[in-house]
């Protein structure tokens, strides 16, 4: 089963990580507690629409940028269904 606040998580961390920014920095700057923040990225809590949103100002992305980013990850981890059609001869 796939999770979206797991996938949520990576997409913020990978957004920090791709400006070079410490945990610390982005949690001060988006006045959530260093804890918290890390949880978020590692998928163990879910964020309200308002700390998403804190968040994605601090590491200056858009929310729906980041849900784009989510979306795509959440289509990527799909696990495709392959039928196999029987010959009726």
């Amino acid at each position: 089963m796939t999770l979206l606040r797991t996938h949520l998580g990576g997409a913020l961390r990978t957004a920090r990580l791709a400006q070079s920014r410490s945990l610390r920095e982005v949690a001060k700057s988006a006045r959530v507690s260093l804890g918290y923040l890390s949880e978020v990225e590692r998928g163990q809590k879910e964020p309200s629409s308002e700390l998403l949103n804190s968040i994605c100002e601090a590491l200056g992305i858009t929310l729906p940028s980041l849900l784009a980013d989510v979306t795509h990850s959440l289509r990527a981890a799909e696990t495709p269904t392959l039928t196999v059609a029987r010959d009726a001869a």
